[in-house]
């Protein structure tokens, strides 16, 4: 299959990004070093083209039952320019995707979902849709910037007449940003260190990218690849669909239930609300390392006596805390903080313990 490319293809391979097929996409991993780059927006302000991300417009007088019955969290509580993290829950306890939800009015709304996941979620909404709601999937129309850092809101205020300042975490503004009408600039983003996500039309990323470039280049900005972004959220403890959270996971499970709402139906909700009376047998955890020793995805935990517990679902070098850190689930018994842990590593059993997230505290 041809990978699909994002709008700014080209711009990337000019900056000397080493581009990888990511979900179906042709994409910048890097174009320095991962270490370097996430730095840089830890510190500083970088720029992520995340154009391969999918949206989808949900309009009419069915929108918000559509998303309360596919949904976990409650959107009934959102307000105009407030933004939701949820999920879509499926009918065997497990999870199809991961999302956002954004609130424009009381009959629309534009839900942004993985990329791996735009077909298979495309489906499964317009599998539910019996009320009648107006969807439309703009995934191929947009481009997303994610300007993520501590220097984000600096590096962009020039550029638009939309208060930065004033968008607090998880709202967004629609308006003028770098010449280009009805931006929408979202205080959102996967890194923990603050930031927007900018939606563009296609047409119009190229104009958006090169003057955030301009204007972030008295704060030290720089492109930032997929692997940074990947250090980044595991910093934070952000679940990645596909590793710490799939069909097979139940969202009590990963930690969510923050945004497994039962005071609402939902698709399997029932089940769900059976699971947490009950208490779930698994969870997923965060380790640091004791040992020295990186934790890889799919490497075996075990426990003191060499017993297979779970798995790692996510495990990197922290760049910040030059230790490894990682993610898994193990049986509920060992998910208590302190719990020790080994981490299978080429046969070789190193220390871990069970700590609380966030890894990296702000």
């Amino acid at each position: 299959m041809e990978l699909k490319k994002i709008a700014l293809n080209d711009v990337h391979i000019a900056l000397g990004a080493k581009m990888v097929p990511f979900a179906g996409y042709n994409m910048p991993v890097r174009y320095a070093s991962d270490i370097e780059e996430h730095n840089t927006v830890r510190n500083a302000v970088g720029i992520f083209d995340v154009s391969h991300m999918g949206e989808f417009m949900v309009r009419g007088a069915g929108a918000l039952e559509l998303i309360q019955r596919t949904t976990s969290n409650d959107a009934s509580k959102l307000t105009d320019g407030k933004v939701q993290y949820s999920c879509f829950p499926n009918n065997e306890g497990g999870i199809v995707d991961d999302l956002l939800v954004y609130r424009f009015s009381e009959n629309e709304y534009m839900l942004v979902v993985n990329a791996s996941n735009i077909e298979k979620d495309w489906n499964w909404l317009n599998s539910h849709n019996t009320g009648g709601a107006e969807l439309e999937n703009i995934s191929d129309q947009l481009s997303l910037l994610a300007v993520q850092g501590p220097k984000a809101t600096e590096a962009l205020q020039s550029l638009t007449p939309v208060n930065l300042a004033d968008l607090v975490y998880y709202t967004f503004g629609k308006g003028k940003f770098a010449g280009v009408a009805d931006v929408i600039i979202s205080a959102t983003g996967y890194t923990g260190a603050g930031g927007f996500e900018i939606y563009v039309k296609n047409e119009d990323a190229r104009q958006v990218f090169d003057a955030i470039m301009e204007a972030g280049k008295p704060f030290g900005i720089k492109p930032i690849g997929l692997g940074a972004r990947d250090t980044l959220r595991l910093e934070m403890g952000f679940c990645l669909y596909g590793n710490d959270i799939n069909d097979t996971t139940s969202p009590l499970e990963a930690g969510l239930g923050w945004i497994t709402k039962f005071d609402k139906e939902f698709i399997n909700s029932e089940n769900l609300k059976a699971q947490k009376a009950a208490g779930v047998s698994r969870k997923l955890v965060a380790f640091e390392m004791v040992d020295k020793a990186i934790p890889r995805a799919h490497y075996e935990l075990v426990d003191a006596t060499g017993a297979t517990v779970g798995e790692v679902t996510s495990g990197t070098m922290s760049p910040t805390l030059g230790k490894g850190i990682g993610l898994g689930y193990v049986r509920q018994e060992l998910s208590k903080l302190g719990s020790e842990l080994f981490v299978r590593v080429r046969n070789k059993d190193m220390k871990a313990q069970v700590v609380k997230l966030p890894f990296v505290k702000k």
